[in-house]
């Protein structure tokens, strides 16, 4: 049986996350806190979603973009940048709020290309489809939502410098 390659960003998101947070269950301090297991499920996701925007899924990414919208081989560009940005903000505790924070944002400003592409684009993957599509973005704005969260509702310090 072959994986459906639509399900590898969030089985990315996921994976890194589960192995960061054992690791971190298994004694290996700096990896204990739970946000730096899911800041590195993310910044692993938007790695892999930031290089499919320039290797690979160029052309599916530039027919994903709405009609009404100009420039989509631009967009496609400067989003594909951002989440790479994004993937390496979260890394650092110092710009992990803002990151995630922006990471959130891009992720609901991108929501309509991926119902343009489950709605009118050619359905190659079980993922391509409304719901499926989704619900993986509902898992991906959990995640950076959650950093958001985290560091927002730390004591004294919102969006400080500061560790995990």
């Amino acid at each position: 049986m072959v994986m459906d390659p639509g399900l590898v960003p969030v089985l990315m998101l996921v994976a890194v996350t589960a192995a960061l947070f054992l690791l971190g269950a298994a004694g290996v301090r700096r990896l204990k806190p739970w946000p730096v297991a899911v800041r590195g499920g993310v910044a692993a996701l938007f790695v892999t979603t930031g290089l499919a925007h320039f290797i690979g899924m160029r052309d599916e990414l530039v027919a994903m973009v709405p009609p009404a919208l100009p420039a989509p081989e631009l967009l496609v560009t400067v989003t594909g940048v951002l989440e790479l940005a994004g993937a390496v903000g979260v890394l650092s505790s110092r710009t992990a709020p803002w990151a995630a924070g922006g990471l959130t944002l891009l992720l609901l400003g991108m929501f309509p290309a991926n119902v343009y592409k489950a709605l009118h684009g050619p359905v190659t993957s079980m993922m391509d489809e409304l719901v499926p599509r989704s619900l993986m973005q509902v898992v991906f704005l959990v995640a950076t939502g959650a950093l958001v969260v985290y560091y927002a509702r730390t004591p004294n310090r919102p969006f400080a410098q500061r560790r995990p």
